[in-house]
């Protein structure tokens, strides 16, 4: 019988012996979240795939703050007053850069480059799923949501 009792896609923080974990987040194909489901979907795949991003990153790394509901507004339909979806894209790019750091890697992902893509064809979507990326590559593509040390 286990001990732990932190619930199903929880993180704990910190571990035995004072070490920081979170929650493995989903390795995803980065022309697939870019354009292949949102055009088949008609859009929809976008803020659905935006809601798991942020929520997945607050459940990687605990002292990421998140409101994933709140993310998703801001793209649709914060996209009508036009400034919220850059708002969005800059902060989630610091919530990629902030992870990277907590796995241990240098913060490559850039929330003004993240910003700035979301004119050039959205291709934002592309740019953040691929430094995600890098966090699932640096611990070997676990399954979604395996426990995790986290370095920083």
């Amino acid at each position: 019988m286990s001990t732990d009792h932190t619930p199903p896609g929880a993180y704990s923080a910190p571990g035995p012996g004072g070490a920081r974990t979170g929650r493995a987040m989903r390795s995803r194909n980065v022309f697939a979240v870019w354009l292949g489901l949102p055009i088949i979907t008609l859009g929809i795949y976008h803020l659905v795939w935006w809601y798991k991003i942020n929520k997945e990153l607050s459940q990687f790394d605990s002292r990421i703050e998140v409101n994933p509901g709140r993310a998703v507004l801001a793209v649709f339909p914060g996209s009508f007053i036009w400034i919220p979806p850059f708002v969005t894209a800059y902060n989630t790019g610091k919530r990629v850069a902030e992870a990277q750091r907590a796995a241990g890697l240098a913060a490559t992902c850039s929330p003004a480059i993240s910003c700035v893509l979301v004119f050039l064809l959205s291709a934002h979507s592309l740019y953040l799923q691929s430094e995600i990326n890098k966090i699932n590559d640096h611990y070997r593509n676990p399954p979604e949501g395996t426990q995790i040390p986290l370095v920083a």
